[in-house]
C-alpha cells in the first residue's frame, strides 16, 4: 500500500502494543552496538507508522522510522551521529514482551548498513 496524506494515519492501529510517548532505555546491547545504558529513546506512533529519536551515551543525536505490525513487532531503519562524528545508518527488528508490571521489553535484532556491516542483538525497556 502506498503511504498519502489521505490514508497515512488510517493504516492498521490493531497492535495491542502502543509506543507513541513511551521512553526505552537499553538493557543489553552487543559489543557492536553504540547504545549505552545512558542512551535514551523517545518514541512516537500513528497508526502503524512508528519513529523515535534517540541521544546520549556515545550517540549525539539520532532518529528511527518505520512501522508497527498487527502483533506490535516494530520493523525500522535508524542513522545516528556518534561522539567521533560518524554518521552511521542501520535497520532493525524488534519483537516486544510485555512483562507482568505491564512494561514493554523489546528484543532487537540490527544491521549496520554502513561500516563493517555486522548484526547484533540489543534489549531495550520501558522507563
Amino acid at each position: 500500500m502506498k503511504i498519502t496524506k489521505e490514508n497515512a494515519f488510517a493504516l492498521s492501529t490493531s497492535a495491542q502494543v502502543r509506543y507513541d510517548g513511551k521512553i526505552f532505555i537499553p538493557k543489553v546491547n552487543s559489543e557492536n552496538g553504540e547504545v549505552s545504558e545512558e542512551t535514551v529513546f523517545s518514541y512516537h506512533q500513528k497508526g502503524n507508522l512508528l519513529w523515535a529519536e534517540y541521544a546520549g551515551g556515545e550517540i549525539i543525536r539520532g532518529n528511527l522510522l518505520g512501522t508497527v505490525d498487527g502483533n506490535g513487532v516494530l520493523n525500522f531503519h535508524y542513522h545516528h551521529i556518534n561522539k567521533n562524528h560518524e554518521i552511521k545508518i542501520g535497520k532493525c527488528r524488534s519483537v516486544p514482551h510485555v512483562m507482568g508490571d505491564g512494561k514493554i521489553e523489546l528484543h532487537e535484532k540490527w544491521q549496520w548498513l554502513n561500516g563493517d556491516k555486522s548484526s547484533g542483538t540489543s534489549v531495550l525497556v520501558e522507563k
